[in-house]
């Protein structure tokens, strides 16, 4: 019911969704840690026999994803160039990718040639900035309120597609569907402009084989992507994530947290706390979607959360500055 982004740009996302690895202070691929050791979703299952695949339909290269994507145990990359090598170059939008509708469908047919089990990630272009659409959606999709509305309308639509194509695969009914937002951008909802709202993020988890549908009444964030997914395969083995697997934890123990112009803001207990680092600056209560009424020193999980924030903050600085971001590094703490 409360669902956030780990950070506010794409780079941010690549990390937390798929090795559980939030954003404090600066982008994790542009700090010395980015050279630590450490895998992800992709890595750990690589080492169970899955056959893994990243792709992303921009040059390949931007972004640092083809690199990202290798160090953390995914075998192969899709980019731009291997969907253009297979299916010629009319399908770029110009900007920056691929459109979506074709290049889901080549994601689609792509994990149909590989062994079962598989694991992959795609990461989808056309929602971003210029806005584009391609020329034959412009009355399908016209311009609307904000300039990125038409192009998550075309992107749900490529979805559709995709998912239409995905039913008919054999490996349809054995796959996790896991989709969310690298990041948030425009909206015109106050609620969603707010410091906290900047992070409203979708997770939404999709099994065939269960396809009633409903809400969690927690808190989740990107980070518990990876251990949420982990725990859903039944794996056994130990694993390192700042993460949680949500779906296995009771949601008075579910938390997020996220940084943002040197604060931190920490949600849990159905409040928001922001903190700077050394003092708190304020709490806030969730269902006060606009941040009104700022109840600092007035409630009682004050002080629980400062202490469970500052050691979250501990954490992090102590496993990025002493490389301790993998497994083995988990148990003694």
């Amino acid at each position: 019911s409360y669902s956030f982004c780990n950070g506010r740009k794409s780079i941010d996302g690549m990390p937390s969704i798929l090795s559980s690895i939030p954003m404090f202070i600066e982008p994790f691929f542009l700090t010395p840690a980015s050279m630590n050791d450490y895998t992800g979703l992709a890595g750990i299952l690589a080492n169970e026999g899955y056959q893994t695949a990243f792709f992303h339909g921009a040059q390949n290269g931007s972004m640092g994803f083809e690199a990202f994507a290798k160090k953390t145990g995914f075998q192969r990359y899709f980019g731009r160039t291997e969907y253009e090598a297979a299916r010629g170059t009319s399908d770029f939008d110009g900007t920056w990718a691929i459109w979506d509708e074709p290049f889901f469908q080549y994601y689609a047919e792509e994990m149909s040639k590989m062994k079962q089990p598989f694991m992959t990630a795609l990461f989808s272009a056309s929602s971003h900035h210029p806005f584009a659409i391609p020329d034959k959606y412009k009355q399908q999709f016209p311009e609307e309120h904000l300039p990125i509305q038409k192009c998550i309308r075309y992107t749900d639509m490529a979805l559709g597609k995709f998912f239409a194509t995905a039913r008919k695969q054999p490996w349809f009914q054995n796959t996790i569907f896991v989709l969310t937002s690298d990041h948030t951008n425009q909206s015109d909802h106050a609620e969603y402009q707010s410091d906290l709202g900047g992070f409203c993020s979708p997770i939404i988890i999709y099994d065939p084989s269960h396809p009633e549908g409903r809400i969690e009444e927690k808190v989740a964030q990107q980070i518990d992507i990876l251990p949420t997914v982990l725990g859903m395969l039944g794996y056994p083995k130990p694993y390192f994530g700042f993460g949680i697997d949500v779906l296995n934890t009771p949601a008075d123990k579910t938390w997020a947290v996220n940084y943002l112009n040197g604060i931190y803001q920490y949600v849990h207990y159905g409040y928001v706390l922001q903190f700077d680092g050394t003092n708190s600056k304020g709490i806030y209560k969730l269902d006060d979607r606009i941040m009104q009424h700022n109840l600092i020193g007035k409630v009682p999980q004050q002080s629980q959360m400062e202490s469970e924030l500052k050691a979250i903050i501990q954490q992090y600085m102590m496993r990025m500055t002493q490389n301790r971001l993998n497994s083995q590094d988990h148990t003694d703490d």
